[in-house]
């Protein structure tokens, strides 16, 4: 049993990996809607564990150590070096998101839009509403940059100059409360320039997808999502199992062929992605992106 986030993500991951995992092992996986800590902590305090595996983002992961709540990962399972992030003792990333400044080429050429976070803070050089995700982390996160905070400096927060920053552009903040809106506002005309993850930007090019939208590469966020599995699990072995096939990479390289615009962590499944999935791949090695929470940065190998 997987947590998942469902729509296009889980179905992206059914065809790339789960159901060539059941193909190859006869381990048949099934899923439960995102849960949140709250559901897993009542699991644990009553031993009903109805989750063996729990995706989840890299911040979640870290927390979720801290509490208690996931089994130790056996590192003789995963091919260490092939993986741009380390796993921890009881987490693994398996996929990179990368967030940047999103806009319609259509309404802008190729300097009248903003590039970077400075950039986007700056409402003189780029007037202009902004998409802004009511998101905390990656809120204050992306401030910071825009105030001009060397990626190295942001952590521990400085909550002062974010606000400061955030105080400069609020009068044209437009507040976007879902992932989608992130791109959506954009489509419709609400905003002119916002922050939007590169998968999302991505998806607006495609068939169907409505208002193509443009993506900066110059500089990122970077941020990992990770699977664990909960202390009690009824299936242990085979929820370590898959927690290992997702870092395999061909399985890595099928699945970001999928969903464009992540990254794998498999650095043989870099080389390995379809030219389409390759245009879209951020630079990993950018001086000026910065890693969301700092537990997956540091863990970050560089090529």
């Amino acid at each position: 049993m997987i947590s998942t986030y469902g729509g296009s993500y889980q179905e992206s991951q059914i065809k790339a990996v789960l159901d060539p995992f059941t193909n190859e092992t006869g381990i048949k996986v099934q899923f439960i809607p995102y849960p949140g800590f709250d559901k897993l902590k009542a699991m644990q305090l009553t031993g009903n564990v109805e989750l063996d595996v729990y995706l989840c983002s890299g911040a979640e992961a870290a927390a979720g150590t801290k509490q208690g709540f996931w089994e130790k990962l056996d590192p003789s399972r995963f091919d260490l070096e092939d993986l741009k992030i380390q796993p921890a003792d009881d987490y693994a990333a398996f996929d990179i998101w990368s967030r940047g400044v999103s806009w319609n080429p259509k309404k802008f050429g190729a300097k009248a839009h903003p590039a970077t976070f400075t950039d986007f803070f700056d409402l003189q050089k780029f007037p202009g509403r902004r998409v802004v995700r009511v998101d905390a982390q990656l809120t204050l996160e992306a401030a910071l940059l825009g105030d001009g905070v060397a990626p190295k400096d942001i952590y521990p927060l400085n909550l002062d100059c974010a606000f400061k920053a955030l105080d400069r552009i609020k009068s044209q903040i437009v507040w976007a409360a879902t992932a989608p809106q992130d791109t959506s506002l954009l489509q419709v005309g609400e905003a002119d320039f916002g922050l939007a993850n590169c998968v999302r930007v991505e998806a607006t090019t495609q068939p169907g997808g409505g208002v193509p939208l443009a993506y900066s590469f110059e500089q990122n966020i970077f941020g990992g999502l990770c699977l664990a599995v909960l202390k009690g699990a009824a299936n242990k072995g085979n929820a370590m199992e898959l927690i290992a096939y997702h870092l395999r990479p061909e399985v890595q390289a099928r699945l970001f062929d999928l969903l464009v615009g992540d990254a794998p962590v498999s650095k043989k499944a870099s080389s390995m992605l379809s030219p389409e999935a390759l245009k879209w791949q951020p630079n990993l090695d950018n001086a000026k992106a910065s890693y969301s929470t700092m537990h997956i940065g540091r863990r970050i190998m560089r090529r």
